[in-house]
């Protein structure tokens, strides 16, 4: 089995090859433009993945080793994401699956990211949690196999990868900000400056009371010294990583006591994140878990983890119909 699979749900352009399991091609365009403007522009993201989705295509064959007419299936990224982005990715996907005569497998990003700790050594046993961070979403994920999974927690309003962006837009860090907070965290003290946390009930989170503790703190320490931020850049960057960071573990440990479970994993554009990489692996240590972290390639937006999915899916026979539709708001 050879699947083509495309992800376009946000502002990466990514198209992948998967033949019988194994990613032989994973190709990324990101998006420069949304630099200048501070964050993801929707129209813009749209229009870019128009003029790169056959570019990441004809990449992907070509590296693969295939041409078009070796596909025996096209899968892409259905949703949650930007419906503009979604669109582009799913009308190519349909066009082309119809034009080679081949199924089309439609994939649910969020379950994608999970899966992408399939794509290479090790591989994490079954029922496992992952913890998935991105600018989006962050979740617990309870995953009992490949196509079952059940979120057992997640946050109640915004997610960390937007703390972290918020957080670098504060002290005026270009974007994407997340990046840049983990590369002066390394320099500085992380106990320097506390800020507060809120626990949330069961297993879910909340990081919208830490952003608004965050810029009431800038206001008044930049009030009594307008060098401030210049001067303390890598303890603030190191302490709010910190904060961020013992938040999710916290839910994390609580979520592998309660589920009996010592097969631990992290995935999402937020796993790429070094301090929570270094983190997970000493509570890991001390709890006795066996944990996984997914190549960096894997970690943010690409089509080598939507093969993946696919691949499962396709195993069991769940295609899609030429009818399918993307879904921003796409439930588990």
């Amino acid at each position: 089995m050879t699947i083509l699979a495309i992800e376009s749900s946000c502002d990466d352009s990514s198209a992948a090859v998967i033949i019988n399991g194994k990613v032989c091609s994973n190709i990324v365009a990101s998006q420069a433009i949304h630099t200048k403007w501070g964050g993801v522009v929707p129209e813009l993201a749209s229009r870019a993945h128009q003029q790169h989705i056959v570019p990441v295509v004809a990449e992907a064959l070509d590296k693969a080793k295939i041409t078009k007419n070796d596909l025996n299936a096209i899968a892409f990224t259905r949703g949650p994401g930007l419906l503009g982005s979604l669109l582009v990715g799913t009308s190519f996907a349909k066009a082309l699956a119809m034009g080679l005569n081949i199924p089309l497998i439609d994939v649910h990003h969020m379950q994608a990211h999970v899966l992408a700790h399939f794509i290479d050594e090790p591989k994490p046993n079954f029922p496992f949690l992952c913890l998935t961070v991105s600018g989006g979403h962050t979740q617990i994920v309870f995953v009992r196999s490949a196509l079952e999974m059940e979120v057992i927690g997640e946050t109640q309003d915004d997610a960390v990868g937007e703390a972290f962006d918020k957080t670098a837009k504060l002290l005026n860090l270009p974007y994407p900000g997340g990046p840049l907070i983990d590369k002066y965290a390394k320099e500085g003290n992380p106990d320097r400056f506390p800020f507060p946390t809120v626990e949330m009930p069961g297993l879910n989170y909340s990081f919208s009371g830490i952003k608004t503790a965050f810029l009431y703190f800038l206001q008044k320490e930049t009030k009594q010294n307008p060098n401030f931020v210049e001067e303390n850049l890598a303890d603030i960057c190191a302490s709010m990583q910190a904060t961020l960071i013992k938040i999710l573990l916290q839910k994390l440990k609580k979520a592998s006591k309660q589920y009996k479970i010592k097969e631990v994993a992290i995935a999402g554009g937020v796993s790429a994140n070094s301090g929570l990489r270094t983190e997970i692996q000493k509570m890991g240590e001390a709890e006795n878990w066996n944990v996984y972290i997914p190549a960096f390639q894997y970690c943010t937006d690409n089509a080598g983890m939507i093969a993946m999915a696919a691949h499962f899916k396709a195993e069991k026979g769940e295609f899609c119909s030429q009818e399918v539709s993307p879904m921003p708001r796409m439930a588990w």
